[in-house]
């Protein structure tokens, strides 16, 4: 059995992606991060953030035959 996940605050949310409270606001605006509102207020799972986190990674392309250093 697994623990609850406690809710995170808007402010909470914004220093767990290292990023500013304003920024958090302009994802919840785009619908680009997942989010429930309590009355007037902002929750998000650590899980929904970090889902948002890994959909962001850009991987290193792999070695192109044309780009390779001449040898000297």
């Amino acid at each position: 059995m697994t623990e609850r996940e406690v809710p995170l605050t808007l402010s909470e949310a914004a220093a767990y992606l290292n990023v500013t409270e304003r920024y958090v606001r302009r994802l919840v605006a785009e619908r680009r991060v997942a989010f429930h509102k309590v009355g007037r207020l902002l929750r998000f799972r650590a899980s929904d953030l970090d889902d948002l986190f890994e959909a962001g990674r850009v991987e290193v392309p792999p070695d192109h035959p044309l780009l390779q250093r001449r040898r000297a």
